[in-house]
């Protein structure tokens, strides 16, 4: 008599053709986001559907809908004030973002104007090599700034025009991110077997994006609170104060949102206008800033690495395949992607 093999305790059921279904449509979907520049939307409806969704289990005032799937009058319109107020908040706070940095003494043009100006006035610093490729006066910067200008003014123009573009996305974005959040004031009993599937897709995704957007946040500032105290604490201790300090914080946190590549973006404008005072601030700078990262890469550790599973070489081989493949916008939205693709693995035992 012929044993019969033990049950495997670990294999998993086959997916559903509905599930098959739902992960063709959603890899079809992110994907198109951003081949078709969509992905300001994405962010922008994520960030207000989580937040919402964040805020109404916090506040635990509105219960989980009503049971037979109907709407409760009042719950629809406190979760409607809420999102309301959440779209309003986030949109002055782009809309300040971008007026602090075009106007004031410490607008971006003059940072980078200054950029430029430290660049120049440091060519006795530089190896013979590096300072054969800077200009050696203001007027033959001028003229090569200008002569790039005009060889890239479409380039520009698109770009003004990709940024208004974006806005616009983002804002609408973030409306449908408000009423899709109105869901949290019913419950749909039942759902056909595709658009259940899909449910839970779009479930995970926005679960990824809050640890991974979230997480990122934390990160950022707390290498901006760290940033500001050697701005605006250690250096005028010693004696040293640097221009456009409140500028190089909005920078640091703003860059910061991008998983490393970000730290090397603020890195570089804080070491060149450390230069500007002298060549050993700009080194003391430089070594201040590694000994942050340092400790943030610890953080980024705990705290991405504990939401995700995920190590930094992962995410700057993902971030590097994206942005080869989509450009910028495939580099911001490479962190995003991975979390959820890791996250629907991990749903089905895969890592």
């Amino acid at each position: 008599m012929t044993a019969e093999p033990a049950p495997d305790l670990h294999r998993r059921p086959s997916p559903s053709p509905s599930e098959i279904a739902s992960w063709i449509l959603m890899g079809a979907g992110l994907l198109l986001v951003v081949h078709l520049r969509l992905l300001a939307a994405l962010i922008g409806g994520l960030a207000v559907y989580e937040l919402v969704h964040i805020l109404v289990r916090r506040l635990r005032f509105l219960g989980s809908g009503a049971p037979d799937g109907r709407t409760d009058a009042r719950k629809y319109v406190a979760v409607t004030l809420l999102a309301v107020v959440i779209v309003a908040g986030l949109t002055f706070s782009i809309f300040g973002l971008i007026a602090f940095f075009r106007s004031g003494p410490g607008n971006l043009p003059a940072l980078l104007a200054k950029m430029a100006d430290i660049v120049e006035g440091s060519r006795e610093h530089l190896p013979l090599w590096l300072a054969r490729e800077i200009p050696a006066n203001a007027e033959e910067l001028k003229n090569e700034a200008v002569a790039w200008l005009r060889e890239h003014a479409g380039e520009l123009q698109m770009f003004g025009a990709e940024v208004g573009r974006a806005l616009v996305h983002a804002l609408i974005g973030m409306i449908i991110g408000a009423m899709v959040s109105l869901n949290e004031t019913r419950r749909v009993q039942r759902h056909a077997p595709l658009a259940s599937a899909l449910t839970e897709q779009a479930g995970r995704l926005g679960e990824a994006f809050r640890r991974i957007v979230f997480a990122q946040v934390r990160i950022s500032a707390l290498n901006t609170l760290l940033t500001a105290t050697y701005l605006v604490v250690v250096l005028p201790v010693l004696g040293i104060r640097l221009p456009f300090t409140k500028t190089l914080i909005a920078i640091t946190f703003l860059a910061g949102l991008l998983p490393v590549i970000g730290n090397l973006i603020s890195n570089t404008v804080i070491v060149v206008v450390s230069f500007s005072y002298s060549l050993g601030v700009a080194a003391g700078s430089l070594a201040f800033l590694v000994v942050i990262h340092k400790l943030e890469y610890f953080f980024n550790a705990r705290i991405v690495g504990g939401e995700i599973q995920a190590r930094a070489w992962e995410l700057l081989l993902v971030m590097l395949a994206m942005e080869a493949a989509f450009g910028i916008p495939g580099l911001i939205a490479a962190p995003i992607y991975y979390a959820y693709l890791k996250s629907e693995l991990s749903a089905r035992g895969l890592v």
